[in-house]
């Protein structure tokens, strides 16, 4: 937010430092400055104000409290008037809504002068970027730049029915504003209506059939409280913001009304004139000052520094609060300020973090005791990424799952997911025009019913081998991690996978091609293999022991045989009898096609393998591998339903 250096000096007894200098002490006490140049006769402050302080720091004059605390000088607050209302009752005013209105305060002001405001303020508007309209309009936003309190000024004579209601919208309202917008308003954004139309769109921006023009004679002055939820919401639905949203939405001090009214009554009377003929004040539920204990032995053990209880006293009344022994009354205007330690902290940033010297902490020095959980993580991660693999992170927010959010971030995200590999997917949608081949992977949480969430680890690879690069992955993986002696068994899975090209990882998921469906739906031109692992059951299977055993010195053989088989004979009974003839000869069998289609006949499957013989002790003859090959074939065929094909 700008800020104006002679605006500020006006609050702070004596000359302010040089602004370089100014924005400097700020910056090391209180807040950011982000810039400080020279505009005309004055200077001008970008002062990043944080969401914590916006109730209280977001003006001028509570700028200016910072620096008066800063620098040891006294704050000097600006000058108000006590408003003497009349017994009129010129104006009704109910709230449907209380609990998002905290308070309503106005002033009805009969026999205003509407015209040019005096130079002075419009300098002081345009000195921070606020184009100056008419006296009161000017009035309004000077007040709230100046205290923090956002007013707005109705024309008294347009209000129908001299009645004001403050409720929240209904379906299909909508409202012009005072800069010619049309707006659809949501449901439950604040508005005020009078007997038969809506008239301001509550803490955002005024109506234009209410506005202020030279003709006004008679005002209604507002200096409300809203709801800072129900602001920020509908001003992020419409898309559409002011500085007194801004404020709004941050939450403002509800005592703080009383300020902002006493002085631009004081103003209006200077500028304007007229009379005040009603005064209405809705504040059902009063804020009053919370008391915080401090002990100032804990406050040195937390800064680190010894801390003289004059001092701390001196800073704390410097910042508004009220300090009698141990006990201190915080303003109401602080609402960041809750505890012991925030005080201590307001104590140490006024004395300088920087005059605190640093010292390091004595403790003893224990052992680092590892997390298993994220060194196996790390070793997955490392080994993926050695043959190719890209990591991901995707949101756990997804179109479809079975757990529905209560407040979604949009409508693309209404659910937890349930699935990790469709986030994958996804990626690869986007990214396949820009690469050949795709390997990522994710390491994720999923949520299902009732209550559940897992995390999973997840791959996929595009190609036109894609499922049995898939499976050759999950070996290198599973022998990386120590897993030994898993089987892969022929499964349903739903309709993500390709009906024919998936098998469960016993235990701990799913390997296969996604479905040509799946592909078309989220638009990937290529073949797609995935993997689906749940991860918790994986660490459970990990071994930091590894069987070793030297390569052979002797050469190996390869023969290939392919099988007939019914559709539901599984891999691994093939695999087992394999096995069991070749025994120690048979170094190791890797199945490299499946097939069902064309050509074969119906309910049944093609199978096809690579069996690599090789001994430890000697060098196979052909003759050798030839007879074992034989009795292998032998032993396959005394199925009658399975067919050999050499």
């Amino acid at each position: 937010m700008l800020f104006s250096y002679n605006w500020l000096s006006e609050y702070v007894q004596g000359e302010l430092p040089f602004p370089k200098k100014l924005g400097d002490l700020l910056s090391m006490h209180a807040f950011e400055v982000q810039e400080v140049k020279k505009q005309g006769h004055d200077w001008i402050l970008d002062i990043d104000v944080l969401p914590d302080r916006a109730h209280d720091a977001l003006n001028h004059m509570g700028i200016a409290r910072e620096i008066a605390a800063i620098t040891g000088k006294k704050f000097v607050p600006c000058k108000t008037i006590e408003v003497k209302a009349g017994n009129d009752r010129a104006l009704s005013v109910s709230i449907h809504s209380k609990s998002l209105v905290p308070r309503y305060h106005a002033l009805v002001i009969k026999g205003v002068k509407v015209g040019e405001s005096p130079q002075w303020l419009k300098e002081r508007l345009e000195a921070v970027g606020v184009n100056s309209i008419n006296n009161i309009v000017d009035i309004t936003n000077y007040v709230m730049l100046e205290t923090g309190q956002p007013l707005h000024a109705f024309d008294y004579n347009k209000i129908q029915g001299s009645t004001m209601i403050v409720r929240a919208a209904k379906d299909k309202e909508n409202i012009v504003t005072l800069d010619d917008e049309k707006f659809d308003l949501p449901k439950g954004a604040l508005i005020i209506e009078d007997a038969k139309r809506i008239i301001d769109l509550a803490g955002i921006k005024g109506g234009k059939v209410s506005g202020i023009t030279e003709k006004t004679k008679n005002i209604v002055l507002q200096a409300a409280t809203f709801d800072a939820k129900t602001i920020y919401r509908a001003k992020k639905k419409l898309h559409y913001t002011t500085q007194a949203a801004d404020i709004y939405s941050q939450e403002i001090d509800v005592n703080l009304s009383d300020v902002g009214l006493s002085r631009a009554w004081y103003l209006v009377q200077k500028l304007a004139g007229g009379m005040v003929i009603q005064k209405i004040d809705l504040y059902p539920k009063k804020v009053v000052p919370k008391t915080i204990r401090l002990d100032l032995n804990y406050a040195e053990r937390l800064l680190g520094v010894h801390v003289e209880e004059k001092t701390a006293k001196q800073i704390l009344e410097s910042l508004g609060c009220r300090v009698q022994g141990n006990k201190v009354r915080i303003p109401t205007r602080r609402l960041d300020l809750n505890i012991q330690e925030n005080l201590i902290e307001e104590i140490g940033r006024i004395i300088g973090y920087e005059k605190i010297k640093p010292v390091f902490p004595l403790m003893p020095i224990q052992p680092f005791e590892s997390n298993k959980e994220v060194i196996w993580q790390d070793r997955i991660k490392d080994a993926l990424k050695e043959i190719g693999f890209t990591e991901v992170y995707n949101y756990s927010f997804s179109k479809s799952g079975q757990i529905e959010l209560e407040n979604p971030i949009s409508e693309e995200y209404r659910y937890l997911r349930d699935n990790i590999v469709e986030s994958l997917l996804k990626n690869v949608a986007k990214n396949q025009k820009r690469a050949e081949h795709i390997r990522i992977f994710e390491i994720g949480n999923i949520f299902e019913k009732p209550a559940k969430e897992r995390q999973m680890l997840a791959g996929v690879v595009t190609g036109e081998s894609a499922f049995y690069e898939i499976k050759g992955i999950v070996d290198f993986l599973l022998n990386r991690l120590g897993i030994a002696q898993v089987q892969y068994e022929e499964t349903k899975a739903n309709a993500l996978w390709h009906a024919k090209r998936v098998a469960a990882v016993h235990g701990l998921g799913l390997i296969g091609e996604i479905s040509k469906g799946s592909t078309s739906r989220i638009k990937i031109s290529k073949r797609v293999g995935a993997f689906y692992l749940d991860l918790e059951k994986l660490l459970h299977l990990v071994s930091e022991e590894k069987g070793y055993r030297p390569a052979s010195r002797f050469p190996a053989s390869t023969r290939d045989i392919a099988l007939l088989v019914p559709r539901d004979v599984k891999v691994a009974d093939v695999l087992n009898k394999i096995n069991q003839v070749g025994g120690t000869l048979v170094d190791d069998v890797d199945l490299f096609d499946m097939y069902e289609g064309e050509g074969i006949p119906d309910g049944k499957k093609n199978l096809a393998f690579h069996i690599i013989y090789q001994s430890q002790e000697r060098t196979l003859t052909n003759k050798e591998v030839d007879e074992l090959h034989e009795k292998i074939i032998k032993r396959l065929e005394q199925d009658p339903s399975w067919q050999p094909r050499k």
